[in-house]
């Protein structure tokens, strides 16, 4: 995909998008718990980077503790990502929307950056 396409396909979409923020996940009581148990580590790592800055700790145990957070973020976008391919984006397909593969490549690129 050129530049081109890849942009009118994103103005595309951020237009789309907010007029279809009426549709919901449906993410499984089993997943939810693990994504909000990662994202609540996540959060208490963040701060204990925040305490490590306000005590002036050494800049790389520092920059350790950051590349350990984006980490697990990665993580939680990897597993909701597998989620949305396995739910939401079958089910669109199978009801004939396939604008949804531009969607998806939108999303991944986003995640790439």
């Amino acid at each position: 995909m050129n530049m081109e396409n890849e942009d009118s396909v994103q103005e595309e979409l951020s237009l789309d998008s907010s007029s279809c923020s009426h549709r919901k996940s449906h993410h499984s009581d089993k997943i939810k718990s693990n994504l909000i148990n990662r994202l609540n580590r996540i959060e208490g790592q963040i701060r204990g980077v925040k305490g490590l800055i306000e005590k002036d700790t050494y800049c790389d145990d520092v920059l350790n503790q950051v590349s350990s957070i984006q980490s697990a973020l990665n993580g939680v976008g990897k597993l909701l990502l597998e989620h949305h391919m396995k739910s939401c984006i079958i089910e669109r397909i199978q009801d004939g929307d396939h604008e949804v593969i531009n969607e998806l490549l939108v999303t991944m690129n986003k995640l790439m950056k």
